[in-house]
């Protein structure tokens, strides 16, 4: 069975909370330095990106300050252009597209709770 929506969001929510994480251990240098640090930071952003493009049209039509179709560009550069990812276009996105993800995420969750 594939994941459901709630499922996803989820996952979004702990891909974005590891992010926190790691960007609370290091900063632009040391994750930029450390291989390690690169390889999480992009594969927590591609399961993002990729839960994100599950997300449901008409949700996503809830939220216009997040760009969805950018987010799915980036999965499929972080998939298919790997070699060339830019660690602070993705440090930038995370200081500043992400908590609103966050808080989208997070009211869709309580919402879809209400419903059960």
């Amino acid at each position: 069975m594939p994941p459901s929506l709630g499922d996803r969001l989820e996952q979004i929510l702990e891909c974005i909370e590891s992010i926190r994480s790691l960007l609370a251990k290091g900063d632009r240098d040391k994750i930029s330095d450390s291989r390690w640090m690169r390889m999480v930071l992009e594969r927590e952003f591609e399961i993002i990106c990729e839960a994100a493009r599950h997300v449901p049209a008409d949700i996503r039509k809830r939220e216009s300050a997040i760009d969805w179709p950018r987010m799915t560009d980036l999965g499929n550069r972080l998939r298919h252009a790997y070699h060339s990812i830019d660690v602070n276009i993705l440090l930038h996105i995370a200081n500043t597209e992400l908590p609103p993800l966050k808080n989208f995420v997070e009211r869709v969750l309580d919402e879809e709770r209400r419903k059960s």
